[in-house]
């Protein structure tokens, strides 16, 4: 962490500013928003250079006017368990106010609350009954689909799953509820796979974020799937999740697949 300086010695530094070519100034933070809005013009106006017909990945993934259909659903891994460890604290907080009142937290019991452990070791630690201590199940899944149109002969490979960390921590009674709360926030996540079989129209991607050369991706029409870099990957997920909520069709698939 910077150390600041006391009142007394504090200084001031003029922020940097930018000559423009009509010989007025601005500050650096305004020049960086200057440029910013320079290249998102860039990028649209490049974008408006394009065949009228081009289709743009992304846009085209979330346009539910495309007779999207979904097939391949499958679950690649999936752990729905009680049995996994978890730091004392996860437990010691799990208790009802009651038992923590009567069993307060002691120096010795703060020396672990960091430490990893079953439900069953927590409570030997408390000095509880086991029943007294709820052991939350642990839920991973992760698994993949293919969306595809007949008409744009498109279709994409995408991976979704029910939590970024290791496991996702549920308190419910029983495994299929564990499993219905853990995804109501679904996401998708990792690589992307393009397979597009027309030699027209052609079919872009673009990352505004790239350099200026590299901001548009043309997908060449193959029979084999294409691997997305990963920029333009994470572009197509922002949008898609973005979107989520108006494409039915991807949370049907993967609640169907996990029944």
């Amino acid at each position: 962490m910077p150390t600041q300086s006391s009142d007394n010695n504090a200084t001031y530094s003029e922020p940097s500013r930018t000559t423009l070519p009509s010989g007025s100034t601005t500050d650096a933070t305004d020049q960086v928003s200057i440029d910013t809005e320079v290249e998102s013009t860039n990028v649209a106006t490049r974008a408006q250079t394009l065949d009228p017909n081009t289709i743009i990945l992304a846009e085209a993934l979330t346009d539910k006017a495309i007779s999207w259909r979904i097939h391949n659903c499958k679950i690649s891994k999936k752990i729905i368990t009680q049995d996994m460890p978890l730091p004392f604290l996860y437990h010691y907080d799990s208790l009802d106010d009651s038992i923590k009142q009567t069993y307060p937290l002691t120096p010795s019991l703060l020396a672990q609350f960091n430490t990893s452990m079953t439900a069953d070791e927590a409570a030997a630690l408390i000095g509880i009954d086991k029943a007294l201590i709820t052991s939350p199940w642990h839920v991973k899944v992760i698994g993949s689909l293919v969306v595809f149109s007949e008409a744009l002969q498109l279709a994409v490979r995408l991976h979704w799953t029910n939590t970024g960390k290791d496991t996702q921590q549920i308190y419910t009674k029983n495994k299929a509820d564990a499993l219905t709360a853990a995804f109501k926030e679904w996401q998708f996540f990792g690589r992307i796979d393009v397979l597009y079989k027309n030699a027209k129209p052609a079919l872009i991607s673009i990352d505004e974020q790239a350099e200026n050369n590299e901001q548009i991706l043309t997908i060449d029409a193959s029979s084999d799937y294409q691997f997305l870099p990963a920029t333009h990957a994470l572009v197509v997920i922002a949008k898609l999740e973005a979107d989520k909520g108006e494409l039915p069709w991807f949370e049907a698939s993967i609640l169907e697949r996990l029944a």
